[in-house]
């Protein structure tokens, strides 16, 4: 049996930021980070809240990268403010975050009833509508994604007034994050119909948009485009699974801080084409689908590599690890580690082709 499963009310467009006047909350816990207090944009969210007469308190204390003793912190200080809403606030992280305390405060309250609503400020993760968190565990230096449907957002808010303010360097590698998402859920073994649709128009609003909205980030057609775009690729991704560069990523970053969306971006060339064999008809499709030359599946499989390694270089993010400020001796001592780390991950199990720990290490060394 094939099955797609879509939970998330989605509001997005003009005003959707009011939507939080609908919800039936009576106090907030508000997960988000420094950044999003101190500009203001979290009044803006909270302003609706106080206009529908709804309490809250704030944490603001999420960092890239949420780790298990945080989420443990956040988590008692959620259950001891019997709030009935969770709003998350803020990028993958504090989506993420958000999304690991509602799961954990669940397990400890199993009677509690709690709203779990996401209100994505970057176009990249999806995290607003997929079943997936990834938390950090800097005890053993690696990236643990969760998964299991408890962990979808009840609603996600799509504002792209939120992503106008986002650096060219994040809309970057978050925006790879995106394509990255969508052609990994387009290739995966678990890949269907509905999966598919959501994939090719997240794979075509990344390659007309993403470029338009590094180069001008006050283009909010743009904008507004990717953080769909985004979204379409979670409800993608959160069905059919990723694949390897996902699997690669998270150690690398686990490992050496590198952001998860540069990380992918660096990736996602080498395993298209290691995967070409297994997937090759599929990339041609997205070659066709984005207007690149694709006579034959090795033509389209050699475009499409090429056409993201040329997006890549047009935003400036480089094609090597190595230029990363990583050192090559400790990369070198960590190939099979990350190796083995990527082979346990979750991402691993439905990519189109099934590597070895030798296959990730040759993959690994490309990349240097």
């Amino acid at each position: 049996m094939t099955q797609f499963y879509g939970k998330t009310k989605i509001c997005y467009g003009p005003y959707a930021l009011e939507t939080l006047e609908s919800f039936p909350a009576s106090h907030a816990f508000v997960v988000t980070d420094p950044f999003m207090v101190k500009s203001g944009f979290a009044n803006q969210a909270v302003s609706h809240l106080k206009r529908k007469g709804i309490s809250f308190d704030i944490f603001s204390g999420v960092e890239p990268d949420p780790t298990l003793q945080a989420v443990v912190e956040a988590t008692g200080l959620f259950l001891r403010s019997k709030a009935d809403m969770i709003l998350a606030l803020g990028g993958g992280s504090a989506i993420d975050m958000a999304k690991a305390i509602s799961y954990f405060g669940r397990k400890a309250d199993q009677d509690r009833k709690t709203l779990l609503v996401a209100i994505p400020t970057t176009s990249g993760t999806g995290s607003e509508v997929t079943s997936i968190a990834v938390i950090t565990d800097k005890v053993n230096a690696v990236k643990i994604p969760l998964n299991d449907e408890l962990l979808i957002p009840d609603a996600a808010i799509l504002d792209a007034r939120f992503t106008r303010t986002v650096p060219p360097q994040v809309t970057a590698s978050t925006g790879m994050d995106v394509l990255t998402h969508a052609v990994e859920a387009y290739t995966s073994r678990h890949s269907n119909v509905f999966t598919a649709i959501y994939a090719e128009r997240a794979i075509r609003n990344v390659f007309s948009y993403l470029h338009r909205a590094y180069a001008q980030g006050d283009d909010m057609i743009a904008r507004d485009n990717m953080l769909i775009g985004s979204c379409m690729a979670g409800l993608a991704f959160t069905n059919s699974g990723l694949g390897i560069t996902h699997s690669m990523a998270h150690s690398l970053g686990g490992l050496f801080h590198i952001p998860h969306g540069l990380a992918n971006a660096v990736l996602l060339p080498v395993v298209i084409d290691f995967n070409s064999f297994d997937a090759g008809v599929k990339y041609r499709e997205i070659a066709e689908m984005v207007g690149l030359p694709a006579a034959t599946v090795e033509e389209g499989t050699r475009n499409l590599v090429s056409a993201v390694r040329d997006l890549n270089a047009s935003m400036g993010i480089p094609a090597h690890v190595r230029e990363l400020k990583v050192n090559e001796s400790e990369y070198r001592k960590s190939l099979d580690a990350m190796a083995a780390n990527a082979l346990e991950d979750i991402c691993t199990e439905s990519n189109p082709r099934m590597p070895s720990h030798d296959d990730i290490v040759k993959l690994l060394e490309s990349v240097w």
